[in-house]
């Protein structure tokens, strides 16, 4: 099937990720809008949930993340909305240990004949410098040589801000992955003030063909 072609019905089978930082960058303000990153992030988190219910009807999984995180399981946009309610900005962005439990999640579903037939993306909104970026290296890599099929899981890398830092590094996970040793290219990303000149769905199709 060309992903592409077919995107609507190959979204549609698919189960969904959101992976919000909520380390201290986001308590950031951003100078152009007088606004916190924490505070510009809400309505595009609230879109992204209710696109991915849409898509996926049993709910989607919501991690918070900073130091350590929350993961809540089967999360309707409603109470997306609530659970945000209850962080505030605080700590490093420890991105990958979250990641290493939202794959750890996904392959233990799959294990047990619970994953969506297509698979499943990950959207990661984000504006920390990870803790550790060879860490979040290391575990995309991994993840990429248990995957059965390019497409399988995919990451949307979603930066808050214009930290260039930041840019480079997820610019080289979208870029470089398979060059550093990954066995698919399973990364992209978007700056997020391009996700109100691009449909949603032409985000999360990106994940997956990238």
């Amino acid at each position: 099937m060309d992903i592409l072609l077919d995107g609507g019905s190959f979204l549609q089978q698919r189960d969904y990720t959101l992976i919000i930082d909520k380390s201290a960058q986001m308590g950031t303000i951003d100078s152009s809008t007088g606004k916190t990153y924490w505070s510009a992030v809400q309505q595009p988190v609230l879109a992204m949930a209710t696109k991915c219910e849409e898509l996926d009807s049993d709910g989607i999984t919501l991690y918070m993340f900073a130091d350590e995180f929350q993961r809540y399981d089967n999360v309707t946009a409603d109470r997306a909305a609530r659970i945000f309610s209850q962080h505030q900005p605080q700590g490093e962005a420890n991105l990958a240990t979250v990641l290493r439990d939202a794959t750890n999640n996904y392959f233990y579903r799959r294990s047990i004949g619970m994953a969506k037939p297509n698979g499943e993306t990950f959207v990661v909104l984000t504006a920390g410098q990870p803790t550790s970026p060879e860490a979040v290296e290391r575990v995309t890599i991994d993840i990429s040589h248990k995957l059965d099929r390019d497409g399988e899981l995919g990451i949307s890398l979603v930066q808050v801000n214009s930290n260039l830092l930041v840019t480079r590094f997820l610019q080289h996970l979208d870029d470089d992955l398979v060059k550093a040793g990954a066995k698919y290219d399973i990364c992209s990303t978007v700056a997020l003030d391009r996700l109100q000149e691009v449909t949603l769905t032409r985000v999360l199709l990106d994940a997956v063909a990238s």
